[in-house]
């Protein structure tokens, strides 16, 4: 399976919304392969309205939010807990992000509480991980990964509802994308930490990469070996853009 994951950040209307979620509902229902699985993740505001439309439309499309609170409920002023996200029809949510990371200072044992709060609630977590620049520059790329995948899957999660994400920091809303090699390299280390965290069930965990992807590197970056899938941004939130990165599939 591969997924092909849109994270639209803090972008969008309430009729972007809307007639997004329709050409995509359309496009996938005439065109859709049965080995790719596309996934929306709008800001929080338009969760209901497309949970509506992708309901009564029984659209394959998945829907997930960009971030939850690891208490289910509580005086937490501004957040949304897991429970809440999955009582909306939430089936994804993306957490650890590099933006997340950096501008919320979560670090990677709050991500962990995270990742446990939207599993148990019947959530898949999309783990994003991944190094800077700076990091790259020092040879640093794999020590990065194995220490941030070691702090966000303690406790153990279930692998059966674990995305991981490789985000290069570098790479993200800059243009810049990793090429064929670099990301190989990373994916193949990641499944390596993810097998030696979880043993042969490591081996079927989805590792999906992220940065600058879009549709004249889609193919390319999909075909990459050890590559499941793509977190897009700027892109998801253009039809023919997002669509062209999912038909890259074939």
């Amino acid at each position: 399976m591969k997924y092909i994951i849109g994270n639209w950040k803090m972008n969008g209307s309430r009729d972007l919304a809307w007639k997004l979620t329709l050409d995509l509902h359309q496009y996938v229902a005439a065109e859709g392969r049965g080995d790719a699985k596309m996934v929306l993740c709008p800001p929080f505001a338009y969760l209901p309205l497309m949970q509506d439309f992708l309901s009564r439309h029984q659209s394959a499309i998945g829907l997930g939010a960009q971030d939850c609170h690891a208490q289910s409920s509580g005086a937490f002023t501004g957040n949304i807990s897991a429970p809440m996200l999955a009582d909306i029809g939430c089936g994804y949510v993306i957490l650890g992000h590099s933006e997340r990371r950096q501008y919320h200072a979560e670090s990677d044992a709050q991500i962990a509480l995270k990742v446990k709060a939207a599993q148990g609630s019947g959530l898949t977590a999309v783990l994003c991980i991944g190094e800077t620049m700076a990091e790259r520059q020092g040879a640093q790329t794999n020590a990065v990964l194995s220490q941030q995948l070691n702090g966000c899957l303690s406790p153990l999660p279930d692998a059966a509802k674990l995305i991981v994400a490789y985000e290069p920091v570098w790479a993200i809303g800059t243009g810049l994308n990793a090429n064929a090699d670099d990301i190989e390299s990373a994916h193949h280390h990641i499944r390596q930490e993810l097998i030696r965290h979880f043993g042969p069930g490591g081996g079927k965990i989805s590792v999906v990469y992220g940065g600058s992807v879009k549709p004249s590197n889609a193919k390319a970056t999909l075909a990459t070996p050890g590559v499941d899938g793509v977190l897009v941004g700027g892109a998801s939130l253009q039809f023919a853009d997002f669509r062209d990165i999912y038909a890259a599939c074939a």
